[in-house]
């Protein structure tokens, strides 16, 4: 039964790796609440789809459909 004392520089890793834990953390959370508003300000799902950059006949809406 041997005694572990932990050295100082081990005490200052975890420190520094729980620091940059959390700015990961923060901004993880950054791009998730940016996402979550950009999608929630578009509305609907509809105008979603028109952001993909490729041209879908589906989602193009047809001539005299409105009327």
């Amino acid at each position: 039964m041997t005694l572990h004392v932990e050295h100082e520089l081990h005490t200052r890793r975890k420190g520094r790796n729980y620091g940059l834990g959390l700015i990961l953390a923060a901004f993880i959370a950054l791009v998730f609440g940016l996402t979550v508003v950009k999608v929630l300000q578009l509305g609907d799902a509809a105008k979603f789809e028109k952001f993909d950059h490729v041209a879908r006949p589906q989602i193009i809406p047809e001539e005299g459909a409105g009327e």
